[in-house]
């Protein structure tokens, strides 16, 4: 039987974009990710900076990573364990499909 694998979405400020990274890549359910540069939007203006507020957008760093379900859930808790007052914001959502290609 097949598990259902699952797409891990993680945002967090640019600050914290080293030490995750490095915490990816000292974990053994993760065979890769990706990460790029995001704008966030939203009405959360009171923790925005002055600059953020005139923008309308934070900077944020995005890292995605696809992996089995079960082992994903298991990332959010050691997630949380390690980076649980950091502010990160993630969401896990069920995949369809993934892989390489030739």
């Amino acid at each position: 039987m097949n598990t259902q694998q699952a797409l891990l979405s993680i945002i967090v400020s640019p600050s914290l974009e080293d030490g995750l990274v490095d915490w990816l890549l000292a974990t053994d359910d993760v065979t890769g990710f990706t990460s790029f540069p995001v704008n966030g939007h939203g009405n959360s203006v009171h923790s925005m900076s002055l600059a953020e507020q005139v923008s309308g957008s934070r900077r944020k760093i995005l890292f995605q990573t696809h992996l089995p379900q079960p082992q994903a859930l298991q990332l959010v808790e050691r997630l949380k364990e390690d980076f649980g007052n950091c502010g990160i914001h993630y969401w896990l959502t069920p995949l369809l499909g993934g892989g390489h290609l030739g």
